[in-house]
């Protein structure tokens, strides 16, 4: 039997590409390790004053506020804070609000957005560059400079200390009529223009076509909207005084004691706003990475 040895040049040619392929292995496997890392840092460097609180809320307030402060509670766990802080307030009715005005607030802002921007991107109309420039704009102006001319508006529209006040001046987000109108602009126009000939209407093709294949954006910039809504402590403490119409955040800052602060105490406040939040992105952290991987929040 007869061997036939390879060519050293093929050899050598076999060698490279076998290096070369290591290498590429080699390259993004570092690559994502390095990515692991800064990424656990950064999730460390979140979490660490996330414990640190939650951990203080099961303090008692004299192991709390003394020196030298420990990282784990020492005496034991203790709910005293939690309890003082129910007991003190009215946690069901302001949690109640918060949802109330926080869907209300996030189903209209999302319809508000979705309609005007598909009307940017799809419709054509006198001004529609220059009124989109200034919705563009209105994203870098501060809303804090906005509280006293919307606090006057609600008092001469009587709507001081009423739910009105809290939800209408939350309706308008610019940023998400930009986000929402740069994902139109990738959806095929050619499905739209199949119904326009079949006979449908604009509106219908709207809600027929455009907002089904949306689902995903929709679905993020509605987390987001609720979440900004159901955190939003400075207007709302503004608008109403009434407790029986304050939200969680501003009826949990109501909760104070006279003698000083309530280290534990202010942490079980913290904590109680934080959970409804901590929920729903448990429950929805699916849709909310789908809607930034598909959408215009990875700089599409």
């Amino acid at each position: 039997m007869t061997t036939i040895a390879a060519p050293a040049s093929g050899r050598r040619v076999i060698t490279d590409v076998a290096t070369a392929s290591a290498g590429r292995r080699r390259g993004p496997s570092l690559g994502r390790g390095f990515a692991f890392l800064v990424l656990l840092v950064m999730a460390v460097a979140w979490l660490v004053p996330f414990v640190w609180a939650l951990l203080t809320s099961f303090k008692t307030e004299t192991e709390a506020a003394s020196a030298p402060v420990t990282f784990w509670p020492t005496s034991g766990f203790s709910v005293e804070g939690y309890v003082a802080t129910i007991a003190n307030g009215q946690i069901p009715l302001w949690i109640g609000n918060s949802l109330l005005t926080s869907t209300i607030i996030t189903v209209l802002s999302v319809g508000l957005a979705a309609a005007a921007g598909y009307a940017f991107s799809r419709i054509e109309f006198a001004g529609k560059k220059v009124l989109f420039a200034v919705i563009i704009g209105s994203i870098i102006v501060p809303p804090q400079i906005l509280l006293v001319p919307l606090f006057q508006e609600m008092l001469v529209l009587g709507l001081v200390d009423t739910y009105a006040a809290i939800i209408l001046p939350q309706l308008i987000h610019p940023e998400m009529v930009f986000i929402l109108k740069k994902f139109f602009d990738a959806v095929p126009v050619e499905l739209e223009q199949a119904a326009l000939v079949d006979g449908a209407n604009r509106l219908r093709v709207f809600w027929t076509i455009v907002l089904p294949l949306s689902r995903p954006i929709l679905a993020a910039v509605s987390i987001f909207i609720f979440i900004g809504a159901w955190n939003n402590f400075l207007w709302p403490f503004i608008a109403v005084s009434d407790t029986s119409l304050m939200t969680l955040p501003v009826g949990l800052e109501t909760v104070k004691s006279a003698y000083g602060i309530q280290y534990a105490q202010n942490m079980a406040s913290a904590m109680l706003a934080a959970a409804p939040l901590i929920l729903v992105f448990l429950f929805f952290q699916r849709q909310i990475i789908r809607g930034v991987a598909t959408t215009g929040f990875g700089g599409q």
